[in-house]
């Protein structure tokens, strides 16, 4: 079901996978950015994507996301104070990605510690509770008229430069074992059509023996 090629190509891809940095899109009204900021996380290395639906729920436009809906881990969340609290607990810092007083400019931030980046909707950006009880602000430099990007391009350009940054740093940013152990069921099982009914099968077959 699985070729030995198939196999080799889940070990490259997640020889390169991290959790070090996650990414947070918070109400994004427009589905295609949702889906075009999965596509980022999965080209450039980050394994979760969470996403909060306060006001806007949202399916994954998968003309867009280009098939990353298999190979990252979306977390979904009802309420900014419940996704927030659950990634404290993981041990993530809350970086918004935003101008601000207090903000840091790409090239400049820490990637020491873990991250948990904060995206905001199109018009309006990140939420007032976001930035109350975000750790630190983080912006792209820009030097034109235009004041903003699209959320998917600045998602794009922040995981593009950090994960290439972290890559080359001495910080253990690699998946642990068991990571990669769990990983490679779930998209193995996720490249195999019809793998429930397969599943059903092979429970049953065993409850005859």
């Amino acid at each position: 079901m699985l070729t030995e090629n198939r196999k080799e190509r889940f070990e490259q891809v997640l020889a390169h996978r991290s959790n070090h940095f996650t990414v947070v899109i918070e109400d994004v009204f427009q589905l295609h950015n949702t889906s075009a900021v999965m596509r980022s996380c999965e080209v450039f290395g980050i394994q979760q994507l969470n996403v909060i639906e306060e006001r806007y729920t949202k399916s994954i436009d998968k003309e867009i996301a280009m098939g990353a809906q298999k190979w990252v881990d979306v977390n979904r969340y009802n309420s900014i104070t419940n996704c927030i609290s659950d990634l404290k607990n993981k041990g993530y810092q809350i970086i918004a990605t935003t101008p601000h007083h207090d903000d840091c400019e790409l090239d400049d931030f820490d990637i020491t510690q873990p991250s948990a980046l904060f995206f905001g909707t199109e018009k309006e950006g990140l939420s007032a509770e976001v930035l109350e009880k975000a750790d630190g602000f983080l912006k792209i430099p820009m030097v034109g008229f235009t004041e903003s990007l699209n959320i998917s391009v600045s998602a794009a350009i922040i995981i593009q430069n950090l994960m290439s940054r972290l890559r080359k740093s001495d910080i253990p940013w690699q998946l642990s074992k068991e990571e990669i152990m769990e990983k490679r069921l779930q998209w193995a099982k996720n490249s195999i059509k019809d793998i429930k009914r397969i599943e059903e099968w092979y429970h049953t077959e065993n409850k005859a023996k």
